[in-house]
């Protein structure tokens, strides 16, 4: 990739950046109830890793 980034594709790396985070912690009570302890990663929209999927970007 080059040094410099065009600040488009920035924006969209950001993007892609932002739908590889987990969901946030108060989504699971809300989701499953007060009681159920889940991981907030497991209903994060999209599942993405650097290292296995590449990006069109």
């Amino acid at each position: 990739m080059a040094r410099y980034k065009h600040p488009s594709r920035k924006k969209r790396l950001a993007k892609f950046r932002k739908q590889t985070r987990w969901a946030p912690y108060w989504t699971v009570p809300k989701m499953y109830g007060k009681t159920r302890r889940v991981h907030p990663g497991r209903h994060t929209k999209l599942k993405r890793s650097w290292r296995r999927t590449k990006t069109k970007a």
